[in-house]
C-alpha cells in the first residue's frame, strides 16, 4: 500500500501525544513492506522533505498567527494545495488522517479523488471539556463529526474511546476499530538504559527529597483533566500512614493551573511536601524515574494514558484512576492499582498499599514489562492497524 498521513504534529515538533504515536506507528508500517507519505507542519532548522525511519515526510510552511483557529484554517489550506500537487504525479491508495486538525484537508482530497479514508481520533472535545458548553467546542465536535461521519474506517485507542465516538459523535461501533498505543523499542531503550548508567542517584536524590522520604511523582499536563487536584487532596492521608516520610513532585508545564495547585497545597498544609519541577526533558524524567517509588496518574479524562506504559517501562509501581482507557492499560491488581476517579480517599488507599508492601509493588512492575511486550509493542500494533487498512481497500 501506498499511504498518504496527515498530522499537524510531528518530531521535533511535539505538542501533544499524537506526535509521538505517528512517529512509533509508521516505521512499523514500513517495515511490513507499505510506503508512508506525512504530510505535517514545518519547524525551523529541519528540511522541508526528508526520510525518518522510512517515512517520506513533506513539512509544509504556515505562517504565524495569534488566532490558532485561523492557523489551523490556513494549515489546511496549505497542506491541500501541498497535497493535490503530491497527488497529481504520485498515486496513493488511501488517506490515514490524525484528528479534527487535518479534516479539511482529509476530506477534500479524498471527496476529489475517491480515495478511502482512515481516521484516527486520539480524544475528542466532548471528552476533554466533560461536554459541549460554547461555540469553540462546537466548532471542534463538528469537525469530529464530519471528520468521522466522512472515513470509511475510524481507529481509536481504547474501547472506552470506541464508546465515547458513539456518544458523543454518533460513530456506530461497527465503523470503529480499536488499537492501542504503544510503547517504541528505542524509547524503552532510552528508559532502560537511564537506570543501568552510572550516575549519583544520592546526589539526584537529595535534590527532591529527603533520605527517608518515598517518592512519589505525577508526569504530564497541568491541567484539571489530568486530576491533580485529586492527588493533592490525597496525600494528607499518605503522610500520615506513612509516619511523614514521603514527599509528592509534581512533572509538567501549565502556569496559570499549577498556581492554583500550588495554593491548593498550602490551603492543605502540605506545601513543604510537595514540589512542583516545570518542564523536565526526557533524559532528565528518566533519571528521575530511577529514584521514584511511585507513579500516580489520577485523570478524570484519559482516552489511552501513554505516561502508564513509560512507567510500566522504567519500572515504577502504577496507580492511575478508572477513567478513560486507563483501566484496559492498567490491570488492576496486576500491573497497577485502578482506583475510583475523583475520590482522593480511594486514591490514597492505592498509594499506600503500594509503598507500604514493596513485594507487592515489585510483582506488578514484573507483570506490567510483561504487558509492555506482549500487547502495547508497536510492531503488534503496526498489524492490527493494517488490517483495517486492508478492510477499506476491501470495501
Amino acid at each position: 500500500m501506498r499511504i498518504l498521513a496527515l498530522a499537524w504534529e510531528f518530531p521535533p515538533r511535539i505538542i501533544g501525544g499524537i506526535s509521538r504515536h505517528v512517529a512509533e506507528l509508521y516505521p512499523e508500517v514500513v517495515k511490513r513492506g507499505h510506503e508512508v507519505h506525512l504530510i505535517t507542519v514545518a519547524v525551523e532548522n529541519e528540511p522541508l522533505e526528508t526520510i525518518a525511519d522510512g517515512i517520506y515526510v513533506h513539512r509544509i510552511d504556515v505562517e504565524k498567527n495569534h488566532d490558532f483557529f485561523q492557523w489551523v484554517v490556513q494549515m489546511n489550506i496549505n497542506m491541500s494545495k501541498f497535497a493535490r500537487d503530491f497527488l497529481a504525479q504520485n498515486p496513493i491508495d488511501l488517506v490515514h488522517a490524525h484528528d479534527w486538525l487535518v479534516e479539511e484537508t482529509a476530506i477534500a482530497i479524498t471527496t476529489e479523488l475517491q480515495i478511502p479514508l482512515v481516521a484516527t481520533i486520539h480524544a475528542t472535545e466532548y471528552g476533554r471539556c466533560n461536554g459541549i458548553h460554547n461555540d469553540t467546542q462546537r466548532y471542534i465536535h463538528q469537525k469530529e463529526i464530519k471528520l468521522t461521519q466522512s472515513a470509511q474506517r475510524v481507529i481509536v485507542c481504547s474501547e472506552y474511546m470506541r464508546g465515547e465516538l458513539q456518544r458523543a459523535l454518533d460513530c456506530p461501533a461497527s465503523k470503529t476499530d480499536v488499537v492501542y498505543n504503544g510503547l517504541s523499542v528505542e524509547r524503552w531503550k532510552n528508559i532502560t538504559d537511564a537506570h543501568q548508567i552510572p550516575f549519583d542517584r544520592l546526589a539526584l536524590r537529595e535534590q527532591y527529597a529527603k533520605p527517608e522520604e518515598a517518592i512519589i511523582y505525577y508526569v504530564g499536563r497541568i491541567t484539571f483533566e489530568k486530576g491533580i487536584y485529586v492527588l493533592l487532596n490525597a496525600m494528607p492521608k499518605v503522610i500520615a500512614a506513612m509516619g511523614d516520610r514521603v514527599r509528592l513532585v509534581i512533572i509538567g508545564t501549565g502556569d496559570a493551573y499549577s498556581i492554583l495547585l500550588q495554593r491548593q497545597a498550602w490551603d492543605l498544609g502540605i506545601y513543604h511536601k510537595v514540589l512542583f519541577t516545570g518542564f523536565m526533558a526526557d533524559a532528565d524524567l528518566w533519571k528521575f524515574q530511577t529514584i521514584a517509588s511511585c507513579a500516580v496518574f489520577p485523570s478524570l479524562y484519559e482516552p489511552f494514558g501513554i505516561v502508564a506504559l513509560e512507567s510500566f517501562a522504567a519500572k515504577i509501581p502504577l496507580v492511575v484512576s478508572n477513567t478513560g482507557g486507563l483501566p484496559e492499560v492498567v490491570r488492576h491488581g496486576f500491573t497497577g492499582i485502578v482506583t475510583l476517579v475523583n475520590d482522593a480517599n480511594s486514591l490514597a488507599d492505592g498509594i499506600i498499599r503500594v509503598l507500604s508492601d514493596r513485594e507487592y509493588g515489585q510483582s506488578l512492575v514484573n507483570n506490567a514489562q510483561t504487558d509492555l511486550k506482549e500487547r502495547f509493542a508497536w510492531d503488534r500494533l503496526a498489524a492490527q492497524t493494517e488490517s483495517v487498512f486492508l478492510k477499506v481497500l476491501k470495501t
